[in-house]
Parts: C-alpha cells; sequence; structure tokens
C-alpha cells in the first residue's frame, strides 16, 4: 500500500492488486463479515482517505471467506443500545449513533473515485446498503441478496417495496435481471479477476474525467435535469482547461495510450 497512507485496519484489508488500483476486502470471515461496531467506524475512515489518495485511482470491495457479509452484527449492538428510562432521552442517544453509520456508506457514494463491489455468497441488510453506494456491481453465479438506496439503482417502485417488505431473497439471475448488478460469473476467482481487469481500465483513464464524472452522476440524480445541466457547465468551465484535455487529443493523433498524472 501507498507509504504516504496507513490503511491498518481491524475489520478491512486493504491492498494493491494492480497499479492505481486498491482493493478493500472485508475481513471478519470467522463472523460472516458481519458488520461490528468497529467496522462502521474503519468502512467511514477508509474511504476517506481513500478518496484523498493519489496513488489510487479505482476500488474494489469484496468479503472474506464464505460470503460478501450476512449484515448486522447483532452481537455487537447491545454496546451501543441507550440504557436509560426515558424513551425521548433514548432516541436523542440514539440519532446521532445511527446517522453516523449511515455516513459509512454514505462515505463511499462521497468518495469520487469509481468503486467496484464484486459480491459472492450471501450479501445481507446493510451489505445491499454497502454495494448500493458503489457504481458498479459484480456478483457470483451462488450470490444471493436480502434489502435505502435500492429503489433508484433498480427504477421499479413496486418490486423495491415487494423486496423490503418481505426481505426475500433474490439470487444473482434477477439481481441482473432487474439491473442491480451488471456482470454474473461463475465463481468469485473469476469475478475478483474480471474486477481488477476493469478497475486497470478504468484507472487508465483521466482521473480528472472519471472523478468529475462520478461526482456529477450522483449530483444528478437526486437533482432537476436543469440544476443537472448547471452543475455540469460550472464543473465543465475548469475541467475543460485541464492538461488532461490536450493529453488525450495529443495521445489519439499519435494512435497511443495517454498517461495522465496523479491527482
Amino acid at each position: 500500500m501507498s507509504g504516504e497512507t496507513s490503511y491498518d485496519f481491524e475489520t478491512l484489508k486493504v491492498s494493491s492488486p494492480r497499479e492505481d488500483v486498491a482493493h478493500v476486502e472485508l475481513n471478519r470471515p470467522d463472523r460472516l463479515n458481519a458488520m461490528n461496531i468497529a467496522f462502521w467506524r474503519e468502512c467511514r475512515e477508509c474511504f476517506q482517505k481513500l478518496a484523498i489518495d493519489k496513488n489510487y485511482r479505482v476500488i474494489i470491495v469484496s468479503g472474506a471467506g464464505r460470503l460478501f457479509t450476512a449484515g448486522l452484527d447483532l452481537m455487537d449492538m447491545g454496546d451501543v443500545m441507550p440504557t436509560g428510562k426515558d424513551v425521548a432521552r433514548n432516541c436523542f442517544k440514539m440519532r446521532p449513533k445511527i446517522e453516523e453509520y449511515q455516513e459509512s456508506f454514505t462515505s463511499i457514494e462521497k468518495c469520487p473515485k469509481p468503486v467496484i463491489a464484486a459480491v459472492h455468497g450471501g450479501c445481507v441488510g446493510g451489505g445491499v446498503d454497502l454495494t448500493s453506494a458503489c457504481d458498479i456491481r459484480y456478483c457470483t453465479q451462488d450470490a444471493w441478496f436480502q434489502i435505502k438506496r435500492l429503489p433508484k439503482i433498480i427504477g421499479n417502485d413496486s418490486l423495491a417495496r415487494e423486496l423490503c417488505y418481505t426481505a426475500r431473497k433474490f439470487h444473482s439471475d434477477e439481481a441482473k435481471e432487474i439491473g442491480f448488478v451488471s456482470r454474473i460469473f461463475p465463481d468469485k476467482a473469476a469475478m475478483i479477476n474480471a474486477a481488477i481487469e476493469l478497475a486497470s481500465l478504468i484507472a487508465s483513464k483521466s482521473p480528472v474525467a472519471v472523478q468529475g464524472t462520478k461526482v456529477s452522476m450522483v449530483y444528478s440524480r437526486d437533482h432537476s435535469v436543469p440544476e443537472g445541466l448547471a452543475h455540469i457547465a460550472l464543473w465543465n468551465q475548469a475541467m475543460l482547461q485541464s492538461e488532461d484535455v490536450m493529453k488525450s487529443a495529443e495521445a489519439m493523433m499519435q494512435k497511443k495510450e495517454p498517461k495522465f498524472s496523479k491527482l
């Protein structure tokens, strides 16, 4: 990993399988990668660091062991529950903790670098929220999902409500059919290799263009068309002056791959 930034975590393993690519692995296989208090803190810290680490342009997220994640670690939640007798005061104490947990996954969406989720086996509860915050989702044939961001991804309000109300599993084929994942692979090794190849391809592009595209796509999703166009105009008035534009043009004329500077 980078000599400038430390990625030493209890619940996450961070490596670099290819130049400009970071691989974040949920690393509690003995607990089926269940999300405990340490995970929520480390996930937010990890992606906040990666967001500004100039050594990485694309990020892959996967899980160690038998499955991607079993979701919330219920055995760990007793420590965060308020013990007072007054319900109202307990609620005021709980809200900041809940918002802190939400921010863990929002940090993935806020990260300007593309994040690729690579899911194998089960992906339960908070795992679906985590992968929903990612930009691209791959999964294995044996993957299944069981569910905040989902409706905006699949674009089917009726199905989103069905999945949320029933908490039923939906398997890899249905996940691809409804647009939740873009590709399915026969096994984890094939999926991780494909994710690394995709990450490497994206990392070879202009980081100014790629990160600007992600920021603009997230903004436009939650705003009107006129607001989205205004945002793009504001962004482009600066980004079109980047050296990357000229580098791309020169590389095209010379029929060679352009090399872009770190941000």
